[in-house]
């Protein structure tokens, strides 16, 4: 028997008349006689050709949407339309069954929220396809461009006892027996006798572990889960998703920002060269989705375009003030058409302020700097107005905020400062300050949302499309 042949290889094929193997997953199976065969490679399928006189009736019954086969035959060019090459079926095995009664992935549209529901199977639908290999390329090619700059990947905990965010929300791990929780005398949980000796929880982002790790490697980086136990059923949040965190020792803001505009070019040029035909098709899917709502919610872009918007332009960078000037001034505001009006100075941006600037002002992707102290991170490195701090964000079409990053403060009198300012305890992470006693040096990184960059390349408007087992309130199946 010869080796098995993948769909995506055969479909390139420059040969035919040549003996192949080809398994897969039954997409369609037409008039007893044209299997459409799929094996994940590609999201386009291979048609079989059954020769359906001298094919046992009962295999040609077993041969339903769903099931498992191995195919032998004949590569042959095709003379239907759609495709350049067929298999001629010389021997059909069934490897797995399929019940067609019970099987929920039939050649019809589903809906979104339905494939949801059926994530354990709907990775076998063209969309689902679609989306998972453009998200290894995204992954892979984050780490090519990591590693071309001589970077060091480096693992952080998914366990920590520290809230990098300061905002609360975390999961707690415990080994305690729920049941049986210990006590102190003054009635407060007893940590001590707990797995860890205190109280751990899982990471909302490997930052300041990261820092570490460029206080002597120079050039760092994470990729790793992170989780936020926020209660919030939105299109735009998960419980556990994916963060790429770099720091970099000796780099300012500017450098900062270059580095990040570089990544994501990067990145974004990869899925295009590497999964053309994948893009091409949900810029297709997202085309159509786009017909049917009302005209002044449609992109100005499609996919592709946004994609290509992203590469063709040097992203426009100015500071929070200016951004705010120009949003105070703008048409919309002053027409009171944004859901949140932008008053003044120290105004926490919201997604439509973002979408404003880059799509309807300047009409590329932008980078906002020096925002307000209050409404930003503590290890944020303080500006000498008093008032503002290193940081940036990166704004694209259709999505905002993508990158968060700003230059770290290395002053250890000014960090702790401000971190009694917050109420933040600075006995419980010495070991971060310790990085300021010891050496300490300007530097800057960045986090971007794995999942958010994602739904950017493939257009999907639901994180949790983006995600192979989305975790949620109340939902943690599969």
């Amino acid at each position: 028997m010869s080796q098995r042949t993948k769909i995506k290889a055969l479909l390139q094929s420059q040969q035919t008349e040549i003996d192949v193997t080809v398994k897969g997953w039954v997409r369609a199976f037409r008039s007893n006689r044209f299997i459409a065969l799929n094996d994940g490679s590609t999201n386009n399928n291979i048609q079989v050709v059954v020769d359906f006189e001298n094919t046992d009736p009962a295999l040609l019954k077993r041969i339903t949407v769903g099931a498992a086969l191995s195919v032998q035959g004949k590569l042959i060019a095709s003379l239907g339309k759609g495709q350049i090459v067929e298999v001629v079926a010389t021997e059909i095995e069934i490897l797995g069954d399929s019940d067609p009664e019970k099987y929920p992935i039939q050649p019809k549209k589903h809906s979104l929220e339905f494939l949801r529901e059926n994530a354990h199977l709907r990775f076998r639908t063209s969309t689902f396809g679609a989306i998972f290999r453009v998200r290894n390329s995204l992954a892979f090619a984050v780490h090519q461009f990591f590693q071309e700059r001589g970077f060091v990947y480096l693992h952080t905990p998914v366990i920590t006892a520290s809230d990098a965010e300061g905002a609360g929300e975390t999961f707690h791990v415990t080994n305690f027996d729920l049941d049986n929780i210990p006590k102190t005398d003054t009635g407060e949980i007893d940590f001590k006798q707990d797995f860890f000796g205190r109280a751990t929880n899982l990471t909302v982002s490997g930052q300041l572990e990261g820092e570490l790790g460029a206080m002597a490697l120079s050039d760092i980086y994470t990729f790793g889960p992170t989780f936020r136990a926020e209660n919030s059923n939105t299109t735009r949040h998960l419980a556990e998703f994916w963060m790429i965190e770099p720091e970099v020792a000796f780099n300012d803001l500017v450098d900062n920002m270059d580095l990040a505009e570089d990544m994501l070019k990067y990145v974004i040029k990869y899925a295009l060269d590497k999964n053309a035909d994948d893009i091409e098709f949900l810029t297709q899917r997202l085309t159509e989705e786009e017909k049917t709502k009302p005209q002044n919610e449609r992109s100005e872009m499609t996919l592709l375009e946004k994609l290509q918007f992203c590469l063709n332009n040097d992203f426009e960078r100015l500071t929070y003030t200016e951004a705010i000037d120009i949003l105070k001034e703008s048409t919309p505001n002053k027409k009171k058409k944004f859901v949140y009006p932008v008053e003044g100075w120290g105004t926490d941006l919201q997604s439509e302020h973002e979408r404003y600037l880059v799509e309807k002002h300047f009409k590329k992707p932008v980078i906002l700097t020096d925002y307000p102290k209050e409404i930003k991170a503590f290890y944020m490195r303080q500006n000498d107005d008093g008032k503002t701090v290193r940081a940036m964000d990166i704004l694209f079409p259709g999505i905002g905020e993508i990158v968060g990053g700003s230059q770290r403060e290395e002053r250890l009198d000014k960090l702790e400062q401000r971190m009694n300012e917050m109420g933040i305890p600075t006995e419980e992470l010495w070991w971060y300050l310790d990085t300021r006693r010891f050496g300490s040096c300007p530097h800057a990184g960045f986090g971007l949302g794995f999942e958010r960059l994602v739904m950017f390349v493939t257009g999907m408007g639901n994180i949790r499309d983006v995600i192979p087992f989305p975790r949620f309130p109340k939902n943690a199946e599969f």
